[in-house]
């Protein structure tokens, strides 16, 4: 039984704090026994986790620099006293990493979920100082993998693996028809769907600026925008600007987005950087065709052709062009939404995700 400990800052519904859950609930019992400590706060997912038994640290970093905050997680880790120490996100992947390594946790691994292009030189030097005493670095796709070996990281210490998810298709709760007078749409309506924060990373501009340009050539096509984020009012001004407002919609945090997939035509992501988005993975799992940025982390998972379209970062007119492509042949939009779900049910399962950590988990103890 080896005796594994999973730090990450909160358990809001992000991504990574979703694969942390489904990995901490999966993980045979008979192997591993699980704690998950929280640097700053718990979350929604908190429920889960109690749900399936496992243990919860909280040790409420109040800011940025906080000696405190590192003396209890220290303490704690010490009290403990794991295996392993696995930690999630920058903020504990340096906390807690300092921390094990203090106490002399005897393995470490650190994930990494997105590629970061905020983190500043200091950052980055944190990143691989702490390197030196980390067993391994477990990233989510190859782009993110890719990105920090070229801020010098050292590549030999990387494992690739994917994102989880449930592969089973959702089965709709309402008909197309109701969920269109729900929405207060028009009966003919195609739907598009981005779903994420409202902030800069995702480049939400270019989809709407996509719309303005389908509208040129047909009056049927809704973007639905999923999420919210500082960028919401800001969104929304630049939507009437661009006299968009009445096809693109603003429908907030919502908790029924496998409801919408499944009865979407297309799926649209424009970020300018992902690790692997849920979203998009969802979206497959839909069976819903995805018109995504050429970027790593998408390239992951989209095929070209076979389960959607790559378009080069920033090129609007690229989104309308292929979305009208896919809207105006069926057997297409058919044929790419079932590719990307056998796609998503060979390569991305949770037991895969799970399975993956635990031959990780192994390696690095029979080292």
């Amino acid at each position: 039984m080896k005796r594994l400990l999973l730090i990450i800052p909160t358990l809001d519904r992000g991504g990574a704090e979703k694969q942390l859950t489904m990995l901490a609930a999966g993980l045979p019992r008979d192997q591993f026994d699980v704690h998950v400590c929280l640097l700053t706060r718990s979350g929604p997912l908190e429920e889960t986790l109690r749900g399936h038994d496992i243990p919860i640290i909280e040790i409420r970093k109040r800011r940025k620099l906080d000696p405190v905050a590192y003396l209890r997680l220290k303490k704690e880790i010490k009290h403990l006293h794991p295996d392993i120490v696995h930690t999630w996100i920058f903020a504990a992947n340096s906390y807690g990493r300092s921390a094990a390594q203090t106490v002399k946790v005897p393995h470490i691994i650190c994930g990494e979920r997105c590629v970061d292009p905020w983190k500043q030189g200091y950052e980055l030097a944190i990143d691989r100082y702490l390197d030196r005493k980390t067993d391994k670095i477990a990233v989510n796709s190859t782009g993110v993998e890719q990105f920090y070996v070229e801020k010098g990281r050292n590549a030999a210490k990387f494992v690739v693996i994917p994102n989880g998810i449930d592969a089973t298709p959702p089965e709709p709760l309402q008909t197309r028809e109701q969920l269109l007078r729900q929405l207060d749409l028009p009966y003919d309506a195609r739907l598009l769907i981005a779903v994420g924060r409202l902030w800069p990373q995702k480049r939400l501009k270019d989809l709407i600026w996509s719309i303005d340009i389908l509208g040129r050539i047909r009056k049927d096509v809704h973007l639905l925008i999923v999420g919210d984020g500082p960028q919401r009012d800001r969104l929304m001004k630049f939507s009437r600007q661009n006299h968009t407002q009445n096809n693109v919609h603003f429908l907030g945090a919502r908790e029924d987005v496998p409801q919408l997939f499944a009865h979407a035509d297309c799926f649209l992501l424009a970020s300018g950087y992902e690790g692997q988005s849920n979203a998009l993975m969802e979206a497959m799992v839909a069976g819903v065709p995805a018109i995504v940025s050429d970027i790593p982390g998408n390239r992951d998972l989209v095929i070209p052709e076979k389960t959607g379209f790559l378009i080069p970062l920033g090129q609007r007119a690229e989104y309308a062009r292929y979305v009208n492509r896919v809207l105006d042949d069926n057997d297409l939009r058919l044929r790419l939404g079932q590719a990307a779900q056998a796609r998503i049910a060979a390569e991305f399962s949770i037991p895969q995700m799970i399975d993956r950590h635990v031959a990780l988990y192994n390696e690095v103890t029979s080292a």
